[in-house]
C-alpha cells in the first residue's frame, strides 16, 4: 500500500469514527445543560426578566446562610454551603416559570386542557385522547381517574359544555355505581380553572378509593371504548348466552 493510500485510509476512519459519535450524541439526545438552556430560552420569550429574579433568588439564599455562618463565627464555611442552595433555589424557580411559560403558550389551542393533566404524578390514570367531544363547536371533554374518583375535565365554555357532561355521566355511569364523578372546567372565565392550576386542583379533591379500586375503575370505562353497540329491540339483561362457545366448540 502506498503512503498517499494509506494517508486516505486513516482520513476516511477519522471521519468514520467522528460520524459514530457523532451519530451516538444524537441519538443520547440534549445533555442536561443543553436542556436547561432549551428551558431557559423558552422561558425568556415569555418573561425577559427571568434570569433576573434568579440571580435575586440565589442572592437572597446566599445571604441568609451568610448571616447564619456570621451568628455562628464560621461565614465562610456557610457560605459554601449555601451556593448549592442557591443553585437549586434558582434552578427550582426556572422549572415553575417555564411550565407556566408553556402553558401559557398552548392556551387557547384544542387539547390543552389534556396536556395541562400531563404534569399529574403517579397515582392518576390520564387518558390522552378526549373522552368525548361537540362535533359542532368543539368542546373537549377529558377523563382521569384516581383516588378521588373519576373527574371530567372540560375544554369550552361553561354553558356549552354541560351537554358532554351530562351525556359522559349518562354513558359511563352504569360500570361505576357509587364512585364519586367531579367537574372541573377548564379556562380562565368564571366558574373555570386556569390551565397551570388544572393539576393541582386535582390534587386537592379528597381521596374516596384505594388503589386497587383506581385500576378497577378504569378497567370498567375501558369496557366502553370496545363494547359493540346493541341493536333495537335487543334487550341485554334478556339476551341468552351462547352455550355451545361457553362449552367449547
Amino acid at each position: 500500500m502506498s503512503p498517499a493510500t494509506s494517508t486516505k485510509a486513516r482520513a476516511a476512519e477519522r471521519d468514520r469514527k467522528r460520524e459514530e459519535k457523532r451519530q451516538r450524541k444524537a441519538a443520547k439526545g440534549p445533555g442536561v445543560f443543553a436542556q436547561m438552556k432549551q428551558v431557559f430560552q423558552m422561558t425568556r420569550e415569555s418573561e425577559p426578566n427571568i434570569l433576573w429574579w434568579m440571580i435575586l433568588l440565589g442572592l437572597a439564599v446566599l445571604l441568609v446562610f451568610l448571616l447564619i455562618g456570621v451568628a455562628l463565627g464560621n461565614w465562610v464555611t456557610w457560605l459554601l454551603i449555601g451556593i448549592p442552595f442557591a443553585v437549586l433555589a434558582a434552578v427550582i424557580l426556572l422549572s415553575r416559570r417555564a411550565e407556566r411559560a408553556a402553558f401559557t403558550r398552548i392556551e387557547g389551542q384544542p387539547g390543552a386542557a389534556g396536556a395541562a393533566l400531563s404534569t399529574l404524578k403517579r397515582g392518576w390514570i390520564v387518558e390522552e385522547e378526549p373522552a368525548a367531544m361537540d362535533p359542532k363547536s368543539k368542546d373537549l371533554l377529558f377523563r382521569a381517574v384516581g383516588r378521588p374518583g373519576v373527574v371530567f375535565i372540560t375544554e369550552g365554555p361553561v354553558n356549552r359544555v354541560e351537554k358532554l357532561v351530562k351525556k359522559e355521566r349518562r354513558r359511563i355511569g352504569p360500570v361505576i355505581t357509587n364512585v364519586p364523578i367531579h367537574v372541573i372546567k377548564s379556562g380562565n372565565g368564571e366558574g373555570q380553572v386556569p390551565l397551570n392550576k388544572l393539576a393541582k386542583t386535582l390534587r386537592g379533591l379528597d381521596n374516596k378509593l384505594t388503589k386497587q379500586e383506581v385500576q378497577v375503575v378504569h378497567r370498567r370505562m375501558n369496557t366502553l371504548q370496545n363494547r359493540l353497540p346493541i341493536p333495537k329491540g335487543v334487550d341485554p339483561t334478556r339476551a341468552r348466552p351462547d352455550r355451545k362457545s361457553m362449552r367449547g366448540r
